[in-house]
């Protein structure tokens, strides 16, 4: 049975867009990950080996979005998904919402995104 692990509102610095400004001054993205996994046994065991750490998540995602600049956010968030599930065996299926709230857009609006997701 796979439950969900959800983790909102994570935000990271980057380097990420189309525009010379944009990798040269960076801005915040920020990242709605849900992560799906077979929590059943974390469930009677309450013990962290069996189930997904969202902290180590957090460092595989961290890197992700910093180790290299991306012209798109889909190709950041497609990162994003690649790593987790290549990091983290337990995570059977990965969804990323990747939202750009600093996006150089002359209109007012709470955050551009993409959301890509992944499965085994």
């Amino acid at each position: 049975m796979l439950n969900r692990i959800l983790i909102k509102g994570l935000e990271i610095f980057a380097y990420h867009g189309v525009n010379p400004e944009e990798k040269r001054d960076g801005q915040n993205f920020i990242l709605d990950l849900t992560l799906w996994a077979d929590t059943t046994k974390a469930q009677t065991t309450d013990d962290l080996h069996d189930t997904v750490n969202y902290a180590a998540v957090r460092k595989t995602v961290s890197a992700a979005m910093t180790e290299q600049s991306y012209n798109l956010i889909e190709r950041a968030a497609r990162v994003v998904a690649e790593r987790v599930l290549a990091e983290h065996p337990a995570v059977q299926k990965v969804e990323v919402l990747l939202k750009k709230p600093e996006a150089p857009i002359s209109a007012i609006f709470d955050y551009v995104a993409t959301e890509v997701v992944l499965c085994r």
